[in-house]
């Protein structure tokens, strides 16, 4: 229950704060916003604050922000005002609709920034390039070798070593065969033959060691924002190198080798990090709204970066495009993003069961 209650928590917090940067720049433009709805239609329950329908919906996995003018409908009826028509979305400048739609991805990556960057005031371990040895399995070809623990791996066969897939990898390719680790203790450079195992005993790897590429660091509250931009940064762009190779993979018929998590994927995630503690579902809330900046940004139909596309094409162009061309666009990316969600919850379903 307490898992479930986090996950919608979490859900609402990163809904709510991605489409109230919509709804602000929108307000803030001039434009009529007709409803803020949190959760997808049907409606449950309505209330209208001024000039805006404030709405709880069936569906909770959404919101949206209804903003006069999207849709061509809007337009058609010759009982709207001057005054009304210019407060249309799409009859507003292309600088200020270009805003409307980046304020909600921005609102998320704010809201990722602050929680990064509490993080690091917390202490949080973070991928590094140095290989750290962490422990090492009663006779393994690693404690044959005098390998121990604190040990930092610094190459195996002149190969050298940022990560803790680097040996993995080396390790099975060298199974069976002589191997030569360079590594650091105490600040000295020792070297060492090793012979990874073919078949090692349940639990353990091809070398017995448990090995890490993780380091813990902290940073006084000061630094801790330009640290957290930072890291947010280098996230966003390891994110769009992912994203690349996904679409590489399915565009050459290969087997994806990127883990994409859907709603009860990301319960599981609430789920897990809920029994580690607030910390844990404190940085999740971090990542989610990180991704769900960045995600939101992809130029998809449907998508702010897809809307943002035609926005920019109209802006640079001084040619408006066809709004019906526009809905229809629309709503073809809104069925393939509801078929990728039923697609990838089925898959986290299945993946559960087994």
């Amino acid at each position: 229950m307490l898992s479930a209650i986090t996950f919608f928590i979490l859900l609402s917090i990163l809904v709510l704060i991605h489409e109230f940067g919509h709804y602000y720049v929108a307000k803030k433009s001039g434009m009529l916003v007709e409803e803020f709805g949190f959760g997808l239609p049907p409606r449950i329950y309505g209330i209208k604050v001024g000039e805006t329908l404030y709405s709880l919906n069936l569906l909770p996995f959404g919101g949206f922000v209804k903003i006069f003018g999207e849709s061509p409908d809007d337009l058609k009826s010759k009982k709207i005002s001057p005054d009304l028509k210019k407060r249309a979305f799409n009859n507003k400048p292309w600088k200020q609709r270009a805003a409307v739609l980046l304020a909600g991805p921005a609102m998320n990556f704010v809201l990722a920034v602050i929680v990064i960057s509490y993080m690091f005031t917390q202490g949080v371990y973070l991928p590094s390039d140095t290989v750290r040895i962490v422990g090492v399995d009663k006779n393994s070809p690693a404690a044959i070798a005098g390998l121990q623990k604190k040990d930092i791996i610094v190459s195996i066969d002149s190969k050298p070593v940022t990560s803790s897939n680097d040996v993995i990898k080396t390790a099975q390719q060298k199974a069976g065969k002589e191997a030569v680790i360079e590594y650091e203790r105490n600040g000295q450079t020792y070297h060492t033959v090793i012979i990874p195992r073919k078949n090692p005993p349940q639990g353990q790897g091809a070398v017995g060691v448990v090995i890490t590429d993780l380091e813990y660091k902290s940073y006084p509250f000061y630094l801790a924002p330009f640290i957290g931009v930072w890291e947010s940064i280098k996230i966003s762009l390891q994110f769009y190198q992912e994203l690349g190779k996904l679409i590489f993979q399915l565009v050459t018929f290969q087997k994806p080798q990127v883990q994409v998590a859907g709603p009860v994927g990301i319960a599981k995630l609430t789920s897990d990090a809920v029994k580690t503690g607030f910390t844990a579902v404190l940085q999740l809330l971090g990542l989610l709204s990180l991704n769900l900046a960045l995600i939101n940004l992809i130029p998809f139909p449907a998508l702010d970066g897809g809307q943002l596309v035609f926005v920019l094409y109209e802006g640079t162009t001084r040619r408006k495009i066809n709004e019906n061309f526009k809905a229809k666009v629309n709503a073809i990316g809104f069925a393939v993003l509801i078929f990728l969600l039923l697609f990838i919850t089925f898959k986290d379903i299945r993946g559960l069961i087994k």
